[in-house]
């Protein structure tokens, strides 16, 4: 007992001594805190009198250590946008200034987590793990730090791929009426990543919690959380937090970018965002323009995807591939935020709410779809497969349409609306079932060739099946030539070709063993046998015959 009470009474003195050092040498320095008053609180804004020397996007706290964003600097009064909600908040209470910009945090720590737009995890998986921020306004890369766009980003999709291919570093927008498939082809292109070093931020803005704990469940499915980032702000965040949450979403893909990695980020969807602009632009009274949007709607989402770029192999070579979502009404693509998207973007895939109906999924319409950056970056196979394929297609589609009128048409013109029938099944792929670029310049040169000709269109998906698995196992050296990027020769075509016609030989067979037994049962219709004579069936007065 007494050795006992020895050590903790050395114990103690050693602590004490080290707490009167911590004393004499702390040495208080007091600070001015500049402290302003509310003046009003409304639904997601509030007026702040008193404060002075704020700065654009400053940070303040509120009572309650509730956040808010300086957004509008006037002579009397800041106006702020609320990042939490009102509860708590009324006129007269304090308000202090933080001396920071609004921020977010950057860092490998954020990979396979859940956040909200200041950077709160929401997935329960503990700390982040990140200690350094950023703020979420920053400037665009200038033109002398930008390069060239030159490597594909692979969707996995060949109507994309193939027809309207997306390089890294471009920015293609994504637009098309409600419940067409659009958020259907950003998972699609960030499943397809995987394996590839290409870090995925998936930005939903103003969604409804079901459909994006819907996007997260399909995500981790896959097992693609491992590579991605997500961020999330339902329609029952404050419209503050809605506004900012693409801002610091691409603040965590700059951070990648400037490491030298790719980086692709999917903003779900910006028309939300401009709506919840104009509902705080509203309420702070600014002046609103078209569409009661303010007059600087278009400077917000420029200055955003303006951020997206492949920069200079002196800063890194890094990428961020921007895939902006965007909303129409009743297919008008010209109203005021389709027009400014489309206008600040490198092109667009535009989804048909009439394909989607009629089956076709993706519902990629061609002809209304572009990419003015990502034909440079397609791989020389696919130039060779599919260089007139989106010409020949929007024809078909011309043709089949002036055939609907009952036209007699000549033997070519039947050849080539069953070609076209043709091409568009094969351009038909289900959901999270991404395709390598093996896979599809396989099945672009059996439609292309002819192979599927003599097929029925509802044994199409099997064909394919059939041809991509027998490519992957007879030529595998030139599936990796394919891969690299490399001009396919004669030869390779005419390999290809050729394990087409052998994987699709057994459907062949049985669509011509179908078409005899459906031949046969014709026949038999137009001729049932022998009439039965009335000796046959002899009966009472079988024997005469009535008169004619």
């Amino acid at each position: 007992m007494k050795a006992g009470s020895v050590a903790l009474n050395e114990t103690l003195v050693d602590t004490f001594k080290v707490l009167g050092r911590a004393l004499k040498e702390y040495a208080p320095k007091p600070e001015i805190q500049k402290v302003g008053t509310v003046s009003y609180i409304g639904a997601g804004v509030a007026r702040v009198t008193g404060l002075s020397g704020v700065k654009s996007e400053e940070l303040l706290r509120f009572v309650g250590e509730k956040m808010g964003m300086a957004f509008n600097l006037d002579q009397k009064e800041i106006g702020v946008i609320l990042l939490d909600e009102r509860e708590g908040l009324s006129a007269g209470s304090d308000v202090q200034r933080t001396g920071r910009l609004m921020d977010a945090p950057i860092g490998d720590g954020l990979l396979g987590r859940v956040v909200d737009a200041q950077g709160h995890p929401l997935d329960n998986l503990g700390t982040l793990g990140v200690t350094r921020r950023q703020p979420v306004e920053m400037p665009a890369p200038g033109i002398m730090d930008r390069a060239p766009v030159t490597v594909p980003l692979q969707t996995g999709l060949k109507v994309v791929d193939a027809l309207i291919p997306i390089g890294r570093g471009q920015r293609e927008l994504i637009l098309g009426d409600r419940q067409t498939g659009k958020t259907a082809i950003a998972l699609d292109t960030i499943i397809n990543q995987k394996n590839k070093d290409v870090i995925c931020i998936y930005c939903g803005i103003g969604k409804r919690g079901s459909a994006l704990a819907k996007v997260i469940a399909d995500l981790k499915a896959h097992n693609a959380m491992a590579y991605c980032i997500v961020m999330v702000t339902t329609e029952e965040d404050p419209p503050g937090l809605v506004f900012m949450a693409p801002y610091a979403a691409t603040t965590m893909g700059e951070y990648f970018m400037e490491q030298g990695r790719d980086v692709l980020i999917v903003y779900d969807d910006l028309t939300r965002h401009a709506r919840a602009y104009r509902e705080l632009s509203l309420l702070l009274r600014r002046p609103p323009g078209r569409e009661a949007f303010p007059g600087d709607v278009f400077y917000i989402h420029s200055r955003l995807l303006e951020r997206s770029t492949h920069l200079v192999n002196e800063l890194g070579g890094g990428s961020l591939t921007a895939l902006p979502v965007i909303e129409t009404e009743a297919q008008n693509m010209s109203a005021y935020i389709p027009t400014n998207l489309i206008s600040i973007t490198d092109g667009q895939v535009y989804l048909s709410p009439e394909l989607f109906q009629k089956g076709n999924l993706p519902a990629v319409d061609v002809g209304k779809s572009v990419s003015r950056v990502g034909g440079k970056t397609q791989l020389r196979a696919y130039r060779a497969v599919a260089g007139d394929l989106r010409l020949s297609y929007s024809q078909f589609e011309e043709l089949e349409a002036f055939s609907r009128f009952g036209t007699r048409l000549d033997d070519d013109t039947r050849k080539t609306l069953e070609r076209g029938r043709r091409v568009r099944e094969v351009l038909k792929q289900p959901q999270y079932a991404p395709l390598s670029v093996s896979e599809q310049i396989a099945a672009l040169v059996a439609v292309n060739r002819g192979v599927f000709d003599e097929l029925d269109v509802k044994e199409l998906a099997e064909a394919e099946r059939r041809v991509g698995k027998a490519v992957k196992e007879e030529l595998s050296d030139v599936c990796d030539r394919i891969e690299r990027g490399e001009e396919l020769a004669v030869e390779d075509m005419e390999s290809l070709f050729t394990a087409a016609q052998r994987a699709v030989a057994g459907l062949k067979k049985q669509e011509k063993q179908h078409a005899n037994d459906r031949g046969l049962e014709e026949k038999d219709r137009e001729h049932p046998g022998p009439p039965v004579s009335s000796e046959d069936h002899e009966g009472p007065g079988s024997g005469e015959h009535p008169p004619v």
